[in-house]
């Protein structure tokens, strides 16, 4: 029986359209669409040409989604593709007068590339999200989804939001795609047993609450039938951080033992079924193979870090071009060279080639006790946008791959290829720094979570208490959920913790809040049988079209009894 290798994309960005534009909000969306969705887009098309199918098993959050399919979302790409355009033709007009052929070449380079995704993104008709459906119905691709808004599952304070994240999701897949979803990723791969759950902080802090049911037991319930763990949750082992860039680590200058895990270890080269403490098996896990993240993920150590590879640091403004090569390690940005996108090309076909000898030696040593598999996830955004180069990597991989007679297939492909081999139980934790909830909880992110947990707790009284007000209520209540979930996102606390955006991210969460009490107070006085004033009615309109995703909600999606599929 083949052991396969498995690549995993996991594709995410928080509601940015009507969120502001630069440097934070719809610019975000429309880099990445640019930099990130359409590369992996020519990448596939180009494999799928040559008669190489990609067998990438991709994530398209569900709230990511939703802004690729909107029609303003049009509109932010055309705006901001005339942007770079100009910065491209005002950047290589500027060089020239300096006579810096080099860079004026560099210039040229970037605006080919844009015209390039911007035709790409012709060809396609502008549907993003329909080009990955269509390599998903020719069996290239497997899409997978994701929590609604990319909550943090294990620290939600109900089950009734873990089951409207996960009925969310399930249901705008299935209206996107046209199936419903076999897998799912978990938001940081943040997993939580079953057991007697105490909320870290709010009003309720150190209250314990009745026993709650272990995240594997609620995908299980609404469909799921595998997500991806990481790797020290079952090998006994230090996690690899896949943020260690952004988030400082306690151990810098010092890798975890990724090469010869523990002798009691259990191998992350096979699924396992999760069971829970007690109970029986729920859904599949598999796990983050350690060897091969740390080969993609690593600045110091890996692949993006090389020196003939795109900086993405150093940007010429106006316009924001990245001109220079990383060159050396020694942070200086003044110390730069220029890019040279042919040496980069030779790194990435040598990169690809060493990469694909490391899954077949890591396959061939797991192989010895059985069937096994490598599965390989990272953020997609990584790929284009944090590594330029990357979109090629991987094209150059799956080729290399299918060369070298290496089995690729998807998670669903292999779940059937290499059955789980024994049923666990997990320990908590996530692939953040640490392995546990640090990144999103800690003492700058707490007050995000009371008001996470407010708002969930007054959501719920709303959600089964039986009111008068008819379709206006369900209109309002219906919006008041949409900015519960957008409050959920996990990307506000990773924002603020890392830095990246803290006062982009702290308004954020303000104004859901903010907007969800403004709703509640709505569903106030609608109990008491009265009209919504013309300014209740006016907000209510403007959030309906600013915070407009998932327009087919059902609020009563979060109770189980109608969850279960």
């Amino acid at each position: 029986m083949a052991s396969p290798f498995c690549l995993v994309l996991h594709t995410h960005l928080p509601m940015v359209i009507h969120h502001g534009r630069w440097p934070f909000g719809s610019d975000w969306l429309c880099e990445a669409a640019f930099e990130c969705y359409l590369p992996l887009l020519e990448a596939a098309h180009h494999l799928v040409a040559d008669g190489v199918s990609p067998k990438w098993t991709i994530n398209l959050s569900p709230v990511l989604i939703e802004q690729l399919a909107a029609p303003d979302f049009q509109k932010e790409l055309s705006f901001y593709y005339e942007n770079v355009r100009r910065a491209c033709a005002e950047s290589g007009e500027h060089f020239a007068r300096e006579g810096r052929k080099d860079l004026v070449e560099l210039a040229r380079f970037w605006e080919e590339f844009y015209e390039r995704m911007w035709e790409m993104h012709r060809r396609i008709g502008g549907d993003i999200p329909g080009t990955f459906a269509d390599l998903q119905r020719s069996g290239d691709i497997e899409i997978i989804t994701c929590a609604a808004t990319h909550g943090y599952l294990p620290l939600l304070s109900r089950d009734e939001s873990i089951h409207l994240q996960l009925r969310t999701a399930a249901e705008t897949h299935r209206r996107h795609f046209g199936v419903a979803p076999r897998g799912i990723w978990l938001p940081e791969c943040g997993y939580r047993p079953r057991y007697q759950w105490t909320p870290p902080t709010g009003r309720d802090a150190g209250r314990r609450r009745a026993i709650r049911p272990g995240l594997e037991e609620l995908l299980a319930e609404h469909g799921f039938a595998y997500f991806v763990a990481d790797s020290h949750v079952v090998a006994a082992g230090a996690p690899v951080f896949p943020y260690r860039d952004y988030v400082p680590r306690p151990d810098v200058g010092r890798e975890p033992a990724t090469d010869t895990p523990p002798v009691d270890a259990r191998s992350p080269y096979v699924p396992y079924r999760v069971a829970s403490r007690g109970g029986t098996g729920g859904a599949v896990a598999f796990i983050r193979d350690p060897r091969t993240a740390l080969q993609v993920w690593s600045r110091e150590h890996g692949y993006p870090g090389d020196y003939a590879y795109l900086e993405f640091h150093k940007k010429h403004f106006p316009g924001g071009l990245r001109l220079w090569r990383i060159t050396d390690d020694s942070g200086d940005l003044g110390r730069k060279a220029p890019y040279v996108p042919a040496a980069a090309a030779g790194q990435v076909r040598l990169h690809a080639a060493h990469f694909v000898e490391l899954v077949r030696s890591i396959l061939a040593g797991a192989a010895a006790e059985g069937p096994a598999l490598v599965c390989s996830p990272y953020d997609a955004e990584l790929f284009g946008h944090w590594w330029y180069e990357g979109p090629q990597w991987l094209e150059q991989v799956a080729r290399a791959m299918a060369g070298a007679g290496v089995v690729r297939m998807t998670l669903g492909e292999a779940l059937e290829a290499v059955p789980p081999r024994a049923t666990i139980a997990l320990p908590e934790g996530s692939w953040g720094e640490g392995g546990d909830h640090r990144v999103w909880l800690n003492r700058d992110t707490e007050w995000t979570w009371d008001r996470v947990y407010s708002a969930e707790a007054e959501w719920v009284e709303h959600l089964l208490r039986p009111e008068p007000g008819g379709g206006e209520r369900r209109r309002v209540l219906a919006q008041a959920t949409r900015e519960l979930l957008l409050l959920q996102a996990s990307d506000w606390q990773f924002l603020i913790t890392t830095g990246a955006a803290r006062d982009y991210a702290e308004r954020r969460v303000a104004e859901h809040y903010a907007d969800f009490k403004r709703l509640a107070e709505m569903l106030h006085v609608l109990r008491s049988e009265h009209p919504l004033s013309p300014d209740d009615t006016e907000v209510l309109v403007r959030l309906e079209r600013a915070d407009f995703c998932f327009a087919d909600l059902e609020p009563a999606w979060a109770l189980p009894a109608d969850g279960a599929r």
